[in-house]
């Protein structure tokens, strides 16, 4: 039976605010059972140290059960798709990364959209990169291995941890703003790589600053300079690469390997506020400022810790590095 178009309207509007009021209560209980906060990667990579203070901190705020759960695969996505997916009421949250919510939209041929299929909550401590060459590189400084590298073109080789990867990228970034030519050698994360270039069986990496710092301090490899902007307190005798590439006219070389939670797009906004206080509140905790920052993480300051502050944050990262990757023609392997 046709119902006639005055009942089809009211209807269509008891639907639209029953909708209205299932998400209101949602946001009035909420939360109300275990929260879940998807990493899209393997155990023991860098997110699990932010995601699992980030976990023990929102505990105590939200009174309810807050798990770390690890869901790798195809650099992220599968474990972010998942949550694109998810039913939007604050319970299954993503930790979001540079290789999940910029790259992987520019390489993978994706279910969901980066931007619009999430809500974002905050932005979490984020570290930069640092260039490491093995101890017997002749090149002791990154003006010397600029020079080095020119003088060997496609001699050296560089590891990274797949396609699209912050070492993938950065290597090729180099590589374009030096007019240098080596090889890239993929591995399945950056620990291998790290492994063979402390065996000298690869020349040089980017990598993690707290992963790489251990290996500095012992003499086991060389850091030519860190993608920050300014040096950095845990490590100041290494230099930007600003600095330390001046001769071979290096500028604006920067890269921070950023986290941000991220809930399925519909969230209430009353959710996501709940979400981004419980973790503003963990990292203003002075003892995990402490740990984090000694690992070289910086904690973003207030004015960076909104939901609009990571919304414009993750446009401009997607504005300034698509066209980077697609120009080097990066493809999924």
């Amino acid at each position: 039976m046709k119902l006639p178009r005055r009942d089809f309207l009211h209807l269509a509007a008891s639907a639209v605010a029953l909708s209205a009021l299932s998400r209101f209560a949602w946001a009035q209980a909420f939360p109300s059972r275990r929260i879940t906060i998807v990493v899209p990667f393997p155990p023991g990579a860098l997110t699990d140290n932010i995601a699992r203070n980030l976990a023990e901190g929102m505990r105590k705020s939200l009174g309810q059960p807050v798990i770390v759960e690890n869901l790798g695969g195809a650099d992220g996505s599968i474990g972010t798709g998942r949550v694109a997916h998810a039913a939007p009421d604050g319970h299954t949250l993503v930790l979001g990364t540079w290789n999940t919510h910029v790259t992987n939209a520019a390489i993978y041929a994706l279910d969901y959209d980066v931007v619009k299929d999430f809500e974002p909550v905050v932005l979490l401590p984020d570290a930069p990169m640092v260039l490491i060459v093995k101890k017997t590189m002749p090149a002791n400084n990154l003006n010397e291995f600029i020079a080095w590298l020119k003088a060997h073109p496609d001699k050296a080789s560089l590891g990274t941890a797949g396609a699209g990867s912050p070492p993938d990228v950065l290597a090729r970034f180099l590589r374009k703003e030096t007019g240098t030519q080596f090889g890239l050698v993929p591995y399945r994360g950056a620990a291998p790589a790290m492994q063979d270039v402390l065996a000298g069986q690869i020349d040089a990496m980017f990598l993690n600053i707290a992963a790489a710092l251990p290996h500095v301090a012992s003499g086991s490899v060389k850091a030519l300079g860190v993608t920050a902007g300014k040096r950095i307190a845990v490590a100041p005798e290494i230099p930007t690469m600003d600095e330390a590439g001046d001769e071979a006219g290096l500028r604006g070389f920067y890269f921070w390997f950023w986290a941000a939670l991220f809930a399925p797009r519909g969230t209430p906004r009353d959710i996501i506020g709940k979400l981004n206080g419980a973790a503003v509140k963990t990292f203003a905790d002075l003892s995990i400022r402490q740990k984090l920052e000694a690992q070289g993480f910086e904690i973003p300051p207030p004015e960076k810790e909104t939901p609009e502050a990571l919304a414009a944050f993750q446009k401009a990262e997607i504005e300034k590095w698509w066209p980077i990757i697609k120009d080097a023609g990066i493809k999924a392997e």
